[in-house]
Parts: C-alpha cells; sequence; structure tokens
C-alpha cells in the first residue's frame, strides 16, 4: 500500500474516527488504546501484516468513510483470498459492537454508564466518552467478549431494545452488513441457533427452557406457511386486513381543546387504504374505556385470513400515550398489547402498523433547515392555523414484541403540530409517501417510506419549531404494500 496514499487517508480522519479503527482492530492488533493517530495505526497493522487493501476496505466501510475508498482503487485487484487470513478479516464481533456505538444517543450512553458503576467502577465509567469506550470496559473484566455477549445484552435490554435487538441478531448468527442503512434493512426473526452465545436469555433476562429468543412471530416450531420462510411479507389476501382509524376531534374536558382538521387526515387514510385493500373501520370521538373496548373487541376477530392490521390514532396525547375524548389517557402499550400473539394467535408473524398522531410531550423542538427556507416561507403562511395535539399526561411504556411498527408523529417529550384545515403534518405526509411508494416500480418497503417522511417532516418549520417523527419496529420481514384491483376490492 502506497504511503502517501495511507498519509492522505490519515489526515482526512477525524480524532473518533481514528478512535472507532482502532476498536475494530482490537482482534487483530494489540495494545491500541493509546493510540491517536492514524498513522500510528496503519504502521502498527503493517507490522502484523494487516495492511493490506482489502483490510482497509473493510475498516473504511464499516465507519462509513467511503468517500476514502477510492484511495484504495487498484490496490484491491492484487489481493487474493484476504478473507482467508483471519490477521487480516475484519471480526464480525467488532462490526456488530461497532453498530450499537453508531446508533447509541447521549441519554443511551449515560444510562448504560449508570448501570455499570458497580460492576466496573465509577472512576472508569466517568472516563468513558462514547460506547466503544464502555465496550473495552467490559472487555477488560471479563464481561463481555464474542462468545459472552449475555452481560452486554443485559444492559441494552434497560437501555434501549432496539440496540439489544443487534446483539440478538449477532447471536442468532444473522449476517453483519457493516454500514448498512438500518431503515433499508429487516430485522431477522430470533431463531434457535445452537452454541448461540445468548441462547440462555429470555426477553427479560432470564433463562428459558426453549434456549431461544421469543417473538411475537413465533407460535410453534413449525413455519405456519411458506411464506413464513422468505424474507417478505405476504400480502396475498383481498382484502388484506383491517385498518382503524380512531378519530377523537370533540372532547369533553375544556384543558382539550376541538382538533380541527382531523377529518382531514380521517379521509386521507380511509381513501389510502382502501386503495391498498384494507376494511376501513372508523370510529370517531371514543373516551379511553372506548378505546380499549373497541381494540378488544378488534382482537376477538379471526385473522387467519389476514395479510395484516393497521390501527390510526389520532388524538391528543402525551408522552407514551393518547388521550380519550374523557381526558382519561390509554397507553401506547394497552394499544398494541391485544394483538400481540399470547392474544390474537391468528396474527402471529403478521405485520401490526400503528400510526398515532398524537402529541407525546410539551416541548417545542427547535432545529435549523438543512437545505433551503422553502419550508419555513409555507409554515409562516399558515402560521394561524397550526396547532398542537398536546396533553398533560405522565410517562408510560411500550411493549416490543415481534411484527409490529409503531409510527409516532414525534419523538418522547416533544409536540406535534396539524393544520386546522388540511390536517396533521405527520398524518398528510405519511399518506403522501405510501401513496408515492404504491407506485414505484421497484416496490419500496415500509422503513424506507417512514425514513422519507421522517426527511420532509423534519425540513419544516411550525410554529417556530421543529417537529422529527419517529418510528419504531420489530419486523422481521420486508412489508411493501401496493394498490389492490379495484374491482377485487368493490367485490370483498
Amino acid at each position: 500500500m502506497e504511503r502517501r496514499k495511507l498519509m492522505e487517508i490519515s489526515e482526512a480522519l477525524a480524532s473518533s474516527e481514528v478512535a472507532a479503527l482502532c476498536f475494530l482492530c482490537r482482534d487483530n492488533v494489540s495494545h491500541l488504546s493509546e493510540v491517536n493517530d492514524a498513522k500510528v495505526l496503519f504502521s502498527r497493522l503493517e507490522e502484523r501484516d494487516c495492511q493490506n487493501p482489502e483490510f482497509l476496505h473493510q475498516l473504511l466501510h464499516t465507519i462509513r468513510r467511503n468517500d476514502l475508498l477510492s484511495l484504495l482503487k487498484g490496490n484491491r485487484q492484487n489481493v487474493e483470498e484476504t478473507d482467508a487470513n483471519p490477521i487480516g478479516k475484519l471480526s464480525n464481533y467488532r462490526v456488530m459492537l461497532y453498530q450499537i456505538y453508531d446508533e447509541t444517543t447521549k441519554e443511551d450512553l449515560q444510562k448504560m454508564k449508570f448501570l455499570l458503576n458497580d460492576k466496573i467502577g465509577r472512576r472508569q465509567m466517568d472516563e468513558c466518552s462514547t460506547a466503544l469506550d464502555v465496550f473495552v470496559e467490559l472487555e477488560k473484566v471479563g464481561l463481555l467478549s464474542q462468545s459472552d455477549l449475555q452481560a452486554l445484552h443485559s444492559i441494552l435490554m434497560e437501555v434501549n431494545r432496539q440496540l439489544a435487538s443487534t446483539v440478538e441478531q449477532f447471536a442468532q448468527g444473522a449476517p453483519v452488513e457493516a454500514a448498512s442503512p438500518p431503515p433499508a434493512r429487516p430485522l431477522n426473526g430470533f431463531q434457535h441457533v445452537n452454541n448461540s452465545p445468548l441462547e440462555s436469555i429470555s426477553e427479560t433476562g432470564a433463562s428459558n427452557d426453549g434456549g431461544h429468543f421469543p417473538s411475537d412471530a413465533e407460535t410453534n416450531p413449525e413455519p405456519s406457511s411458506l411464506s413464513d420462510q422468505t424474507e417478505y411479507y405476504a400480502m396475498n389476501h383481498i382484502p388484506h386486513g383491517v385498518c382503524v382509524i380512531i378519530n377523537n376531534e370533540e372532547f369533553l374536558v375544556k384543558e382539550l381543546t376541538k382538533r380541527g382538521g382531523t377529518q382531514a387526515d380521517e379521509r386521507a387514510l380511509d381513501s389510502l387504504f382502501s386503495k391498498f385493500g384494507f376494511q376501513v373501520i372508523v370510529y370517531s370521538n371514543l373516551t379511553a374505556a372506548e378505546i380499549r373496548r373497541e381494540l378488544k373487541d378488534i382482537a376477538t376477530r379471526n385473522f387467519s385470513e389476514d395479510d395484516a392490521l393497521v390501527v390510526c390514532v389520532l388524538s391528543h396525547g402525551a408522552k407514551g400515550c393518547v388521550h380519550g375524548t374523557d381526558g382519561e389517557t390509554v397507553s401506547l402499550q394497552e394499544l398494541t398489547q391485544p394483538f400481540t400473539s399470547g392474544f390474537v394467535p391468528t396474527l402471529a408473524g403478521k405485520p401490526k402498523l400503528f400510526f398515532i398522531q398524537a402529541c407525546q410531550g410539551k416541548a417545542f423542538q427547535t432545529g435549523f433547515l438543512p437545505w433551503s427556507s422553502k419550508p419555513r416561507e409555507v409554515a409562516e403562511d399558515t402560521r394561524n392555523q397550526v396547532e398542537t395535539d398536546a396533553g398533560p399526561i405522565p410517562d408510560e411504556t411500550v411493549a416490543s414484541d415481534a411484527d409490529f411498527l409503531l409510527g409516532m408523529a414525534t419523538v418522547p417529550d416533544c409536540k406535534s403540530f396539524r393544520n386546522t384545515n388540511t390536517g396533521s403534518i405527520y398524518i398528510q405526509e405519511l399518506c403522501k409517501q405510501l401513496r408515492r411508494s404504491a407506485v414505484s416500480p421497484q416496490g419500496e418497503d415500509i422503513l424506507t417510506v417512514l425514513t422519507r417522511v421522517n426527511r420532509e417532516v423534519s425540513r419544516g418549520v411550525f410554529l417556530n419549531a421543529k417537529q422529527m417523527p419517529q418510528p419504531k419496529y420489530t419486523l422481521t420481514k420486508t412489508l411493501i404494500l401496493r394498490f389492490a384491483d379495484e374491482d377485487q376490492v368493490k367485490l370483498s
């Protein structure tokens, strides 16, 4: 490898990226904790015969510095089977840990450090500035290795279950794809693999006799259909299932104002999911008790001939919950729990989509438009018509069962916005992007669509504030929604 090119690469790397590269190379080169210069790292790799273009390509690709890969062109062609050399191969274990680090928020890191104070020591935890530092400390005290992921999994289950799922996938033998965007890649189902380093951990961290991770898709050891063995959810029936819309506009308590514009959301959702081939059921102005009762009643349905379930809730809300018209709350867990496989076996392994248009707190998000100021101008022209769906309710939690997708209009603690004439910002953008994907020749999956919804909504400015939607999911396959044949829908 030409030293001139190595020099160019090293000068282009930030200190945090050098630290990440050192972490990824810990299985190949020892004593890298004090290295903060990429040139020193490359020299160490050269001493260990690891400084080949293929290995460097893996490293740069993992930390998403694809802009530097062009410097390696012309060198990789001369490399033969470098993956056969264990010294020059990037560890999937390291890549998995890097993925967790890459998706760890500051809040996640603080929780992680707090939980580890008694296991590692407060001084060591205070010196950890990133999740990679935490992983190194765990390895030092023998609580983390490629063959022992139990402690890490247990901690992440308390910190962020989405991060824990990355450990689960690795433990179950799922391929590790460095630098793959998470929204474009569905989660794999948790099936038992012999000698898995996590085979004794259950969903709650306790052991279970089955030796595997239970998921909403598992009701028996045998696949229920051939489609369960594919990467895509089967959408073979017409109708595909029911789409429930709960639309609360008028409220019985003065603290919760009328939600003007929500009828536009109802019409958009009704039209869209009817075209997708769902039977749409609309409920208007339900109290909290009525919301629970209607959802439990729908859960008694036989879903054997259904492909999926969709539930849309349009109401005021607060963190972790939505309001009934009486001002009482229904937690997000209460919305989803009636449809888990324990209660509805005929929905096991089938996608359950929940879209929630409601505030999740009283805070306004601040931020800056990434590109032009056009969204700001549009928002300012209609600023007198924009409202929020906030309410004064305490925190709740959300269950994390397989094959669920929870599309939230906003992140926790923050407000969402609604135009009193044209409908809510989130629902209208969601319908727009789903319609767009339905006619896309290549067929876009639901997570790609929701990523685009995130981008478009976050560009706007509403009441001098921002809005950031948040999808949460435990889907185990790719879901693509297409417009159904209109004649079939009418006949059904």
